[in-house]
């Protein structure tokens, strides 16, 4: 009975994984994702990176706390401890989670200290020991996120390693992001942008490993730009800053155009939706920006843009979420305006 939910649950999942958001440190929390969620009923959606070793010796559970609208959903583990790892992965599983993905890309100073994230590549024999640990603990899909390559290193020369180590290991889906990580010298933000951008190699890596389901992540801006590269034979893309930082414009024809489902999201459809998730929040206890903070783009492009942005900006000094109410009224007559 487990083993038939799990290939079920495996399935539904790698359908899932032909459109996902990027984990994103700082961003993707559980706020972002329900927020994200009212765009798109199929997407597959990423936690931000949790450390192992805060959910095995630190017992910070809170760190996965979700609401079941965010499915499907996956958790993001960093570590380099293969047991550590394991019993994190369970930990997840116990939660609910669809997926557990390693980080084996994040090339922050705080990340290569704990030795993982992106220095990872140059140990793919760990990784495979790690990602085969986790198998062992959990029924759900184990993935890895990595990078082409770190530093002076040929992708064309390690990245074929790397993904027969994982794969041999029991991994069938990874995420690649087309760019090397720069481990010296570069911050995280530079190597989301300074890196050149490689698609040859993640489709090189596609035709000589026909069995692994790969994901392109890096660069991809557009839902035009997706439905070209799935038409070239990558089986998944993966957005992050756009679907952030514009997520009307990306996220609200996922269904429509990725996955030929007709649900199409308007802004204010979402806004009015994310009004009693807020509420809720506020009456908990919560603070209103801890939510509003991801949805400062959800006008961008259109009038009234600017003034949404304004009073979602200063949410942190309100003691209610009248504000949201009035920022919802002003850009509703702005784009009256506007279209009069």
């Amino acid at each position: 009975m487990t083993l038939i939910k799990s290939n079920r649950t495996k399935s539904k999942i790698e359908s899932s994984a032909l459109f996902s958001v990027a984990p994103m440190m700082d961003w993707t929390d559980r706020h972002c994702r329900y927020f994200h969620r009212k765009f798109t009923n199929r997407s597959l959606l990423y936690t931000e990176m949790v450390a192992a070793a805060a959910l095995v010796q630190g017992k910070a559970y809170h760190l996965l706390d979700y609401s079941n609208e965010e499915h499907p959903l996956a958790l993001q583990l960093g570590g380099s401890d293969p047991i550590q790892l394991a019993e994190a992965a369970s930990i997840g599983q116990s939660r609910g989670y669809d997926e557990i993905n390693l980080n084996v890309g994040c090339p922050s100073d705080r990340v290569q200290t704990g030795s993982f994230g992106a220095i990872l590549m140059k140990n793919p024999k760990l990784v495979a020991a790690c990602c085969e640990a986790m198998k062992k603990s959990t029924s759900v899909g184990i993935t890895v996120k990595c990078r082409i390559g770190v530093d002076d290193q040929d992708p064309e020369q390690i990245l074929p390693e790397f993904l027969n180590h994982i794969s041999n290991s029991g991994v069938s889906r990874v995420i690649i992001h087309a760019r090397k990580a720069i481990l010296r010298g570069l911050s995280p933000k530079e190597n989301r942008d300074i890196p050149p951008l490689d698609y040859g190699i993640v489709f090189k890596m596609k035709e000589k490993f026909p069995n692994l389901h790969i994901s392109l992540n890096g660069g991809v801006t557009s839902l035009s730009a997706v439905n070209e590269l799935l038409t070239k034979g990558i089986d998944g893309v993966m957005i992050g800053r756009s679907a952030y930082q514009q997520p009307t414009r990306v996220l609200s024809e996922v269904d429509r155009q990725i996955f030929e489902e007709e649900p199409i999201r308007s802004p204010f459809e979402v806004a009015e939706e994310m009004r009693s998730y807020l509420k809720e929040h506020f009456d908990n206890g919560g603070k209103p920006h801890q939510v509003t903070r991801h949805m400062i783009g959800l006008f961008h492009g259109l009038p009234g843009a600017k003034t949404w942005r304004q009073y979602l900006s200063n949410a942190s000094l309100h003691k209610n979420i009248e504000f949201y109410d009035e920022a919802l009224l002003s850009v509703t007559d702005t784009i009256n305006k506007a279209a009069a």
